[in-house]
């Protein structure tokens, strides 16, 4: 049987580092200030990095700032626990909605966001300026509206 452990965590770089070789992020600098709110990972023996994600705020908009589990993880149902565990911080600060750009939408379709487009979106993304950019990359600008 596996065991799992999430947590709270201060190792955003560490995080970071994760969704990069998960090809779930560019590895380059962000061009939008951005305010890390909270970050959890998912560990399990001896502190091995299996799942993270990070809830900051970009121009006063709560996001996902990057989320990603391990391949061979995907099937236990802990993306989920982290997009709810996600849920519960915004809805606790008041918030209404969530976004986040998405390089698997139909995951995220299945908790309830939608794809919003580009140009009806907040202007605080920065997949235009990637060099996987609708090359390796068609990430889809999803929301939530949380209740």
């Amino acid at each position: 049987m596996l065991k799992f452990r999430m947590q709270s965590t201060d190792e955003y770089e560490r995080l970071v580092k994760f969704f990069v070789e998960n090809e779930l992020e560019f590895n380059g600098d962000e061009e939008v200030d951005t305010d890390i709110i909270k970050c959890w990972k998912v560990t399990h023996t001896d502190d091995v990095l299996i799942a993270g994600c990070v809830l900051a705020q970009r121009q006063g908009k709560y996001i996902i700032d990057g989320i990603a589990v391990t391949k061979m993880f995907r099937k236990f149902g802990i993306g989920k626990i982290l997009v709810d565990k996600v849920v519960k911080e915004i809805k606790a600060r008041g918030g209404k909605e969530l976004y986040l750009v998405a390089r698997a939408p139909g995951f995220f379709k299945t908790m309830g966001f939608e794809t919003v487009k580009p140009e009806d979106a907040p202007v605080f993304f920065e997949c235009g300026q990637c060099p996987q950019y609708q090359i390796k990359c068609f990430p889809e600008i999803m929301k939530l509206e949380i209740e």
